[in-house]
């Protein structure tokens, strides 16, 4: 008998999404790509403001976030990946767990903060455009450059895929080169013989110390000392890992799969630490908060127009992460639409080959939420209409945090069961012994579950929110949100039994039979 190839699907329940969708969208991406895509996806340099603030311990819990979530994330992900690469990573391996409504659910769960994002990135656009130009823009102004974000991402994910995949190539280059800036102007703030905004010498647990906090109750919600809300923050700053097998069967070489997860992880690791460091060194801790806090050192140390060039590179880059949330979400919406849980015109591709249709929904989506938010509901509700825009956007951010956390428990518990279901394909194709898996997955799940605690026990701004306030608001939303699922699933597949597939899928279907 013939050796079994070992790049051939596992064999098992089939979605037809796994069967004609290697036919229909080209394989394009290198192992270079998916670095890109992993650190466009999970490095949001942004989130330093946020907590850089509380001294060296951020450090430390950067650190342990890493340990406890980022790198059990990749080992799964990876075994995952070479169990299934097929699109819709985990929708598709919650299917092969679980079944296909758990497999809706928690494609779901991994799909609606995709959307969400695309205002964190606009947003985030906006924050650097004011701080450059010293202007303060009212909430519709914002919510135009949003608009304008989210619809020139729209139009560059629906080009052909090599193209802009080589844009955002470029782009992930240019943001690297900008990241070292940063460490490297606060290397020049103490050649220049400025002293340390952080003194790194105090290891205690005590204010200002490495571990400042950490010997606290993290369930002690009154705690003025704890930092674990950190350890929350960290955990949501590295969500995402798995984002990139959203295109699993437009990979050229299965070797990419651990080769992202390997260097794309490193690459996170060192530039969230060389800026935390920069930031601790360079900026004053009461910037803590302050997006424009990532451009003080580099302003203060190389001047205005390097300010500026870094400034327009994080501009440039969070633009393009739009483009890259776009289009990778996308797929899930594509691969539902496949196996008629949506309706099928999702599955839809342009002339290029990339499902436009699913990105244009997407990006409807998202301008709608933006115009809500930024352009109406702050004028019909009175009040301060900055402080307004902000409470809804603050709280539909940590909401889609939580749901995206679900997600991830999902992923952590799909590998137990798939190692036991697929055992002799797992022993075929297994990157570690299945005790790491376990370890792993405990270690894992527990993390995310930590991570949606944070996000319910810490308002993201206290000057807006109550405690009270700010887990009623977020918990409404989530469960809102989740309550949707079983509508749209019943909804869904009834209104896609009898709704034939495209063209193209026909064709990709019987090209495979």
């Amino acid at each position: 008998m013939a050796a079994r190839d070992a790049s051939a699907p596992v064999a098992g329940t089939e979605l037809t999404s796994e069967r004609v969708a290697g036919g229909i969208l080209p394989k394009v991406l290198n192992s270079f790509d998916m670095v890109a895509i992993f650190v466009a996806i999970v490095l949001f340099i942004s989130n330093i403001p946020g907590f850089y603030g509380n001294g060296p311990v951020s450090i430390t819990w950067l650190l342990i976030g890493f340990v406890t979530f980022l790198v059990p994330g990749a080992i799964v992900t990876g075994q995952l990946g070479r169990l299934f690469p097929g699109e819709g990573s985990i929708y598709l391996w919650t299917h092969k767990a679980f079944g296909p409504f758990a497999s809706f659910f928690a494609g779901f769960a991994a799909w609606w903060p995709g959307v969400l994002v695309m205002l964190s990135t606009g947003s985030v656009v906006s924050q650097l455009l004011q701080y450059l130009t010293g202007l303060t823009l009212a909430p519709w102004v914002q919510g135009l450059v949003l608009l304008g974000v989210i619809l020139i991402a729209g139009v560059v994910s629906s080009l052909r895929f090599r193209v802009t995949q080589n844009a955002v190539n470029v782009i992930f280059v240019l943001y690297g080169l900008a990241i070292l800036l940063v460490g490297l102007a606060a290397v020049l703030w103490l050649v220049q013989g400025h002293p340390s905004f952080t003194n790194f010498s105090n290891f205690t647990a005590g204010a200002g110390g490495w571990f400042q906090g950490i010997n606290t109750n993290p369930l002690d919600l009154g705690s003025a000392t704890s930092t674990w809300s950190l350890y929350g923050f960290v955990i949501l700053a590295l969500l995402g890992i798995e984002v990139p097998l959203n295109m699993g069967v437009e990979i050229v070489h299965m070797k990419a799969i651990t080769r992202y997860l390997l260097w794309g992880s490193v690459v996170v690791m060192l530039a969230y630490l060389v800026d935390d460091w920069a930031l601790l060194v360079a900026a004053d801790p009461k910037q803590g908060g302050n997006l424009g806090a990532l451009l003080i050192p580099v302003d203060a140390t190389m001047g205005p127009i390097f300010k500026w060039l870094v400034g327009l590179i994080f501009i440039g880059f969070f633009l393009f992460i739009t483009v890259v949330y776009n289009y990778s979400f996308a797929r899930l919406l594509f691969v539902s639409g496949l196996d008629r849980r949506m309706p099928p015109a999702l599955s839809r591709v342009n002339r290029y080959r990339v499902p436009y249709v699913a990105i244009i929904v997407q990006s409807v989506l998202a301008a709608i939420i933006t115009v809500i938010t930024f352009m109406v509901f702050p004028y019909v509700s009175g009040g301060n209409a900055a402080d307004l825009s902000s409470r809804v956007y603050l709280v539909f951010q940590a909401a889609i945090t939580v749901i995206w956390c679900v997600s991830m428990v999902f992923l952590f518990v799909d590998i137990i069961y798939i190692i036991r279901k697929f055992s002799s394909d797992f022993a075929e194709r297994r990157i570690a012994h299945p005790a790491v898996f376990w370890v792993c997955s405990v270690i894992g799940a527990i993390s995310s579950l930590f991570g949606m605690w944070t996000v319910f026990t810490n308002p993201f701004s206290t000057q807006l929110f109550s405690k009270a306030d700010w887990w009623h608001a977020v918990l409404a939303v989530a469960a809102l949100s989740l309550a949707v699922v079983p509508i749209l699933y019943v909804v869904g597949t009834r209104s896609a039994r009898e709704a034939p597939l495209p063209p193209e899928a026909e064709v990709a279907g019987g090209a495979s039979s």
